[in-house]
């Protein structure tokens, strides 16, 4: 067998693969054998017929066809060893001649990853500022999570709970359908079915209402028609907000025992969410810095499962609410435009994981077993119900769980320490401060 390599663009290899003529006599020899084991050819066992009968009977392109297949496979496997290539993907195959057998296989191969100089990555974190309105705003929603609603005697307005019968109907099909259900009227607000709540403010216990909408798009094939519904109000509830007082304070746990105490914890949980978003901006910045810095590349394959993988989550996503085929068909897109919509996204996923995977290469960043052990137990008890917890347990417990776990812990470690040399402050000598040193969020050159 006679083999050629080549490197080409998109990290990819050529082989030519030409066999002589003793592989392929015998790989004829072996095509027989298979052929002739699952023949029937008439006047003989099956099994028993000589070659020259199964060649007449098949006729000897078949043959040569089978043994084609097998020594091309044979070949192929030893190509891909003797010449260390390291394919990650089937190879595109083109047939040049088939006795003897000769073609060429383009074969993806791993990705080159060369990175730039990181330790010259470097950005400042954006200041992290609470206001007072934050604070304010905070605790004022504290004050509605703990609020509670009182049966009254009055007519029914914005910011009120109604327990309500409705029924729609349009075109003489009913669309809506509710008994007792529980409703809060908000005039102007992003209701799924505006002018709902205003038809029914004023309203009293026991008074039924009729009036006429025009359905949105939101109601699919009846969206634009005219609704005529029919409303029973059987209950109006006020809501009651708790004095902001100790008491209150008290009634949130945490060790929190006045209001002031609770101010101070409010303000401490926004600085630590803002300072965790900074970070993660940081983060967003100096990956996208040492991704423009490298050299990538990789083969097209990598885009195209990762494009699979992004339109899988959007059928997820979609459910039993819709499927992808309808979606393309309202957005009036075909299956290759929105490929070729989600190719971008794929690359640049491509791009940073293939340089933080690197990253953590050249760092030597590790995972050890008690790091697994950790974050499994961490995310089984955020999950909610006993089963849920026991089939993530058995999941983390095989292989293919705790890698997963790994892989999700060495990217997290790899990203932290990438921002931990991008927020490093550099020592600026005299001469940097007087020239201004780097302009702020720009990477050093």
């Amino acid at each position: 067998m006679k083999v050629s390599t080549e490197k080409i663009q998109g990290s990819q290899v050529v082989l030519t693969i030409e066999a002589d003529k003793e592989e392929m006599d015998r790989s004829l020899d072996k095509a027989y054998h298979r052929l002739v084991a699952k023949t029937a050819v008439p006047g003989f066992r099956k099994g028993k017929a000589p070659r020259p009968m199964l060649e007449r009977y098949l006729g000897r392109e078949a043959l040569v066809e089978e043994a084609a297949n097998l020594l091309m496979a044979e070949s192929y496997d030893k190509a891909l060893e003797e010449h260390k290539v390291d394919a990650i993907a089937r190879p595109k195959v083109e047939v040049i001649q088939v006795e003897p057998l000769s073609f060429k296989a383009t074969v993806p191969v791993r990705p080159t990853v060369e990175l730039g100089d990181y330790h010259e990555i470097k950005f400042t974190p954006d200041a992290v500022v609470v206001t007072d309105e934050e604070i304010t705003d905070t605790m004022e929603r504290l004050r509605q999570m703990r609020a509670t609603w009182e049966p009254v005697e009055r007519e029914a307005k914005s910011g009120d709970l109604l327990n309500i019968d409705a029924e729609g109907i349009a075109q003489g099909k009913t669309v809506i359908s509710e008994k007792g259900g529980w409703y809060v009227l908000s005039s102007g607000n992003s209701s799924s079915l505006p002018g709902f709540s205003e038809q029914l403010e004023g309203a009293k216990k026991g008074e039924e209402r009729t009036f006429t909408l025009k359905l949105p798009e939101e109601f699919g094939e009846h969206a634009g028609e005219d609704c005529n519904f029919k409303v029973q109000v059987n209950e109006i509830k006020q809501k009651n907000l708790p004095d902001l007082d100790d008491e209150f304070a008290k009634s949130l746990g945490r060790g929190i025992e006045t209001v002031d105490a609770l101010r101070e914890r409010v303000l401490a949980d926004i600085k630590s969410d803002k300072e965790r978003m900074a970070r993660r901006s940081l983060e967003d910045k100096a990956i996208e810095a040492l991704v423009a810095i490298s050299r990538l590349e990789y083969p097209d394959i990598l885009v195209q499962n990762e494009i699979d993988d992004l339109i899988e989550e959007r059928k997820q996503y979609l459910g039993e609410r819709d499927s992808l085929e309808n979606y393309l068909k309202n957005a009036k897109k075909t299956e290759e435009e929105f490929r070729n919509e989600l190719k971008p996204r794929a690359e640049d996923i491509i791009k940073r994981s293939l340089v933080l995977e690197k990253l953590g290469e050249v760092e030597k960043i590790e995972v050890g077993a008690s790091e697994i052990d950790a974050e499994a137990d961490r995310v089984i008890q955020s999950t909610q119900g006993a089963s849920d917890g026991d089939k993530l347990r058995q999941f983390f417990n095989s292989q293919p769980g705790r890698e997963s776990l790994r892989r999700n812990i060495h990217m997290r470690k790899t990203i932290d320490r990438l921002g931990d040399i991008a927020a490093k402050a550099e020592e600026t000598t005299p001469l940097e401060e007087k020239e201004g040193g780097k302009e702020n969020g720009e990477p050093a050159e």
